[in-house]
């Protein structure tokens, strides 16, 4: 295996998509443009149409001088936070870049830890980082393209919950599906909605085990 190239005047951008939605992965992105080839458009994920977001993510793909999508799945996501999850993505897209840079920009106001990644670079944290920083914005783009279609082939194992079209999110018809059917596999168990919804699921359902006149007590 080839080791990765040094570029000590390169600037990778890093950014997530998923931190929100009850269900499903969160997804990082690691990006280094090439200052040659500029791809017009590219901004925060969220102020672009899903259409547009497709389209450049192919731009983005084809023209940058590395890029790299990771994730952390549901079960990593309950076991350390959302936070640490993020971080634990973000960190594993750093790693897939075949270029290490000199650099990196992270969105938000926090960096996760670098230690043990194998680069010696600076790390800057920049608060909206997505909409001011183009390679950041690049990374905002790629990871809200490949979550998305994660989240649209789990809506084929899971329809009655419609992920391809809220992916994930907390909208009336993802509480509705969760009230009715309760938590999947891929639900995030410490988030306190699908808490929630998986305990009242459980007792509705121990309720049915016990003695009919039993049960009306209960209820």
């Amino acid at each position: 295996m080839a080791l990765p190239l040094q570029a000590p005047g390169l600037v990778a951008g890093v950014d997530e998509a998923g931190r929100g939605p009850l269900a499903g992965p969160v997804v990082a992105a690691a990006v280094i443009l090439d200052p040659r080839r500029r791809i017009r458009g590219i901004k925060d994920s969220k102020q672009l149409e899903a259409e547009e977001r497709e389209e450049l993510a192919i731009k983005i793909r084809g023209a940058a001088l590395s890029w790299s999508v990771a994730w952390a799945d549901v079960e990593e996501i309950d076991c350390h936070n959302i936070l640490q999850a993020t971080h634990l993505a973000m960190r594993r897209a750093l790693i897939g870049l075949h270029i290490h840079p000199g650099h990196v920009q992270v969105d938000g106001n926090l960096c996760p830890s670098f230690i043990g990644l194998p680069m010696k670079c600076s790390y800057e944290a920049i608060v909206d980082g997505d909409a001011l920083k183009t390679c950041i914005g690049a990374a905002s783009i790629l990871a809200k393209v490949a979550r998305d279609r994660m989240m649209v082939e789990l809506d084929a194992l899971y329809p009655e919950y419609g992920f391809a079209a809220h992916k994930g999110y907390s909208t009336p018809q993802h509480y509705k599906a969760l009230k009715r059917h309760g938590p999947t596999p891929i639900h995030r168990r410490s988030f306190e909605p699908v808490r929630l919804a998986g305990e009242r699921r459980l007792t509705l359902a121990d309720m049915g085990e016990m003695a009919p006149e039993a049960a009306v007590v209960a209820l």
